[in-house]
């Protein structure tokens, strides 16, 4: 791979702003957004991390402009919108655990598209990181993100993906085209177990990554939540199984995300993808021990030292 890019991963999507409930009745305002949550876990690791997107031009958008500003991710592939509004959610939590509410219908990032894509931005990148819920918010959204991949990826990019499946965004028919269409065009899947097992309709880890490799994955890093994660490559026999970090779980909120752009951030340091994984296994570990997507995602000495004396 080309080393000599500006920049060690772009991620595409669409930023929010949270509202998580911390006790009844009470939220705490706080950002999300799976690919900015994405963006900002790799930076604080160390990554040099751009965001392609679109907000809109209001409050809520210049307050993301801020928080990538404070995280040191670079913002030449961020769009102002003036005719469409910044998204937003709101988290709930019970004994089932948290639960997403959206208003995010016409937002700005919606209306990413093809022809407005920062197309030599894309070419700057080692790694393009591209989510499932982008390619659900709006079709030309979904087109913008296989037009992203095909330009990062003819610039020399890996592609990682995450198919972050939500079905209160799209049907599981067309999801599951797009998802399996797209896996072929990525180096690194990145699914959780539980949306992976309604995606490709089976029950069991086994089946799930048969599926995967039916459907052209090359690398496939299964997150299982408190189970840790396992690890299964294209050539290589069996699946290997990477334990989780005991922690005192509050919000996993993010949680996903915060474990994506550690992995990655660790395969541009260098690290083998078992060592990344165990990395990325502590990190989102950490990352539950907080209210929110961003606040609690832990900086790599924060991840260090827990690696050390564990």
């Amino acid at each position: 791979m080309n080393n000599d890019k500006a920049f060690d991963i772009i991620a595409i999507g669409e930023p929010m702003i949270e509202f998580n409930e911390t006790s009844a009745g009470q939220y705490r305002q706080g950002f999300g957004g799976d690919t900015s949550n994405f963006a900002i876990a790799a930076a604080r690791q160390g990554a040099r991390v751009a965001y392609c997107t679109r907000i809109g031009d209001d409050r809520f958008g210049r307050m993301l402009q801020a928080l990538w500003g404070r995280e040191g991710v670079a913002m030449q592939g961020v769009e102002i919108d003036a005719e469409a509004h910044t998204g937003m959610y709101f988290v709930s939590h019970d004994e089932a655990g948290h639960h997403f509410h959206y208003m995010r219908a016409g937002s700005a990032a919606s209306r990413m598209h093809p022809k407005r894509l920062p197309q030599t931005l894309l070419t700057q990148c080692r790694y393009l990181h591209v989510s499932g819920i982008s390619q659900a918010i709006s079709a030309n959204a979904c087109d913008a993100v296989f037009a992203a991949i095909d330009i990062a990826r003819q610039a020399g990019a890996r592609i990682c993906y995450d198919p972050n499946l939500r079905l209160n965004l799209w049907p599981l028919t067309r999801a599951r085209a797009i998802i399996e269409q797209t896996i072929a065009s990525t180096d690194i899947f990145l699914p959780g177990l539980d949306e992976a097992q309604i995606i490709a309709g089976v029950s069991t880890r086994d089946d799930v990554l048969a599926w995967c490799e039916h459907h052209g994955a090359q690398q496939v890093v299964l997150k299982c939540g408190a189970d840790g994660a396992w690890i299964w490559q294209k050539g290589v026999a069996g699946a290997r199984h990477v334990p989780p970090t005991k922690v005192s779980a509050i919000d996993a909120t993010g949680a996903g995300d915060c474990f994506d752009g550690s992995l990655i951030s660790r395969l541009v340091a260098g690290d083998s993808i078992d060592d990344a994984v165990r990395y990325a296994n502590v990190a989102a570990g950490l990352s539950t021990t907080g209210y929110g997507a961003i606040e609690p995602i832990p900086t790599k000495e924060t991840v260090l030292k827990h690696l050390s004396v564990n």
